[in-house]
């Protein structure tokens, strides 16, 4: 399976690499070079852009252990097709579980200065069960996820949702959504909600969230505002209440969401990053909708059959379906050194990794058919990634350490492939 999934990563490097190396030794008109950029952009957000319609380059393959191979088309109009109004869409299929899985949406804006604007879906979908994603996210793609390889805890969902997305200030980014879901968990778990265990639930939910970039620098053009300085740290806060009673919600619970990420130093190449993650809950909540660390190593007996491909922000030697919490905060600090200058297109970069985490459940008996652990003791891992040996492949080696050691030495160490394109 991974060698496979790495043989469709093999292939695209390769050809970005040639792309590249195409661009650089063959001059060309000023025209043409402003229209490869463009298109190398649009290919770095994710899309392939056409006259009228955006190729979404999310959909085309994935893999993870419910779906097996996930395949499928999206995207979404853009300016050509008009101004005020985008549909966007996608349709996927999955080889194992055999289901089709599809989104239907669009939206028309109100205002331009504030690029404002209402949006509508309807989602047919799976979801990991305890991840949370910020509504305001710049849109973030990568040509491989490496924990999608191993996740096997999803919940399937039906999603109707109405969204209102503003720009309060130039550094001050607003959504707020309310959504109607149907969540049926892939797994066999059930909750117990006032002495009945129930294993289907049904939620109405409002969420508010704001990005805040006070030390970056923006511009206002026809396209709207633009960031042209990134500056550090940013703030990302959400919050998210489920109604009960209405809409036929059986449940009622609140949660808060919190993220910061701040630079230090100034260079491209030689700086340290610090991302400190955290929420809390409180309610009725099923584990569906809980708290994991990131965890992104599988349950083998090796080392070796654990090797697979290190995420960006996981924890490396934390087991999947390990911990689940309804609070938790996670620090990660990563210092970039500065590249071995080996040659002119041969740069190697060392990076030294250090992340935490900690966290608790209230009423832990409340979820049924289930076992996961409890990160109150506070867990800690270290170690290092050496990047862009290959082909924009790379090793890393994590060891996990202090409260959460395992009796095995090498149950505690992650050895795994990085990977890292710039276009």
């Amino acid at each position: 399976m991974l060698k496979r999934y790495c043989f469709f990563i093999l292939i695209i490097c390769t050809t970005l690499v040639q792309a590249q190396s195409f661009h650089e030794k063959v001059p060309e008109p000023r025209q043409d070079s402003i229209k490869k950029k463009e298109l190398l952009k649009n290919l770095g957000n994710g899309f392939l852009p056409s006259k009228y319609f955006n190729l979404d380059l999310r959909y085309l393959i994935k893999y993870n252990q419910y779906e097996g191979v996930r395949t499928g088309l999206g995207g979404i109009t853009n300016n050509a097709f008009s101004e005020k109004y985008r549909i966007n869409s996608y349709l996927v299929y999955g080889f194992r579980d055999h289901r089709f899985k599809y989104s239907i949406g669009g939206g028309f804006r109100l205002a331009e200065k504030t690029n404002t604007w209402i949006n509508l879906s309807y989602t047919d979908d799976l979801q990991e069960t305890g991840s949370t994603k910020f509504l305001t996210d710049k849109r973030f793609f990568q040509f491989f996820e490496p924990r999608l390889l191993n996740i096997n805890l999803f919940y399937k969902h039906i999603t109707k949702a109405i969204a209102l997305e503003h720009q309060l200030l130039p550094n001050l980014l607003s959504e707020t959504e309310f959504a109607i879901s149907n969540i049926d968990p892939t797994y066999n778990y059930s909750y117990v909600l006032d002495n009945i265990a129930t294993n289907s639930f049904h939620l109405s939910t409002a969420k508010i969230a704001f990005q805040w970039s006070p030390f970056s620098t923006f511009e206002s053009s026809e396209k709207g505002i633009k960031e042209t300085q990134d500056g550090y740290p940013k703030f990302t806060f959400q919050y998210t209440k489920s109604f009960k009673d209405v809409f036929g919600s059986n449940f009622g619970f609140s949660k808060f969401d919190f993220r910061t990420i701040h630079k230090i130093g100034k260079g491209e190449d030689s700086f340290s990053k610090i991302t400190i993650v955290s929420g809390i809950a409180s309610g009725n909540i099923p584990i569906t909708h809980l708290y994991h660390a990131y965890p992104n190593n599988i349950t083998k007996e090796t080392i070796l059959q654990r090797f697979s491909v290190a995420g960006l922000n996981s924890f490396e030697t934390m087991y999947f379906n390990e911990f689940f919490s309804d609070k938790f905060a996670t620090f990660q600090l990563k210092h970039f050194i500065k590249p071995f200058n080996i040659s002119v297109r041969y740069k190697p970069q060392l990076v030294l990794i250090t992340r935490f985490a900690i966290g608790d459940m209230d009423n832990p008996e409340r979820h049924q058919n289930i076992s996961f652990g409890s990160l109150k003791k506070g867990y800690t891992e270290s170690g290092f990634e050496l990047n862009k040996l290959l082909f924009g492949f790379g090793l890393s080696c994590t060891y996990r350490y202090g409260a959460y050691y395992l009796p095995e030495f090498g149950d505690n160490v992650a050895i795994k492939f990085t990977f890292n394109v710039t276009l």
